[in-house]
């Protein structure tokens, strides 16, 4: 393992992996929480073009905004996290990709991040808060993976405005999250923000959906739109659709 864009107090408990087929390299815990697929299809539904400034709020080790940007040339990256250690593998990460001069990395709590004085507000906010509520989900043993997995529940809201504050008129939130949650996404954005389009995410065809991928338009005001399922799983594996999803051969457009 190549550990030398490793924060030095991390050294020896990192792994180096690879996502996107091996076009992003992603230093991360070795325990604790760890990066699913989750981050690789919420990169995949941003609709960003070149010379865009995208938010990744609550980035963890950086591997979403990574996946956009091999993806989209000639982005901008700000980055919030509120873990020091986990934003100095983003910073790291960024490096080890390319990106020195184009993702900055603050530490700060998401839901209490304003853009800095002047700033016009962001093109695109990226986000996967936290997915339990605290009060009923039991916290994981490693400290870091408890605050990246949970939260109280009142707090996916605050996450939520904290997003669309940050956007500019006509901005696009995107967030990934659990299905049984969307009620809460929904009431959060209710009034807020328009042009709604939720995409299921399904294990397999048989399945319910276990996550939802949510993008709003702040300004708008056009009825909400359900998208049908993504589907991960078929017979043989990964489907060949989201193979080229995963492998950062296609994005996964929203719009109806």
């Amino acid at each position: 393992m190549d550990t030398n864009c490793a924060p030095p107090d991390l050294e020896g408990d990192t792994t180096e992996d690879t996502l996107l087929g091996g076009r992003v390299r992603l230093i991360q815990p070795r325990r604790g929480y760890r990066v699913a697929i989750d981050s690789v299809l919420l990169a995949a539904a941003v609709p960003a073009a070149p010379g865009d400034a995208v938010l990744d709020l609550g980035c963890g080790v950086g591997a979403a905004a990574l996946c956009l940007a091999a993806r989209v040339r000639d982005l901008g990256f700000h980055a919030v996290e509120i873990d020091p250690a986990i934003a100095a593998m983003a910073r790291s990460n960024a490096e080890a990709n390319g990106l020195q001069g184009r993702m900055t990395v603050t530490i700060a709590d998401a839901m209490r991040y304003r853009r800095p004085r002047g700033h016009p507000g962001f093109d695109h906010v990226m986000t996967n808060p936290p997915y339990h509520a605290s009060e009923t989900h039991r916290a994981a043993a490693s400290a870091g993976k408890a605050r990246a997995n949970a939260a109280p529940a009142s707090d996916l809201g605050a996450w939520i405005i904290a997003a669309l504050r940050a956007l500019k008129s006509g901005g696009t939130l995107t967030l990934i999250h659990k299905a049984e949650r969307l009620g809460d996404i929904l009431a959060a954005l209710d009034g807020r923000s328009g042009r709604l389009v939720v995409l299921p995410i399904q294990p397999r065809a048989e399945s319910a959906a276990t996550r939802v991928i949510v993008q709003a338009i702040k300004g708008r005001r056009t009825p909400l739109s359900l998208r049908p399922a993504l589907i991960l799983h078929g017979e043989a594996g990964y489907r060949p659709d989201v193979l080229q999803i995963l492998t950062g051969n296609a994005g996964l457009p929203l719009a109806p």
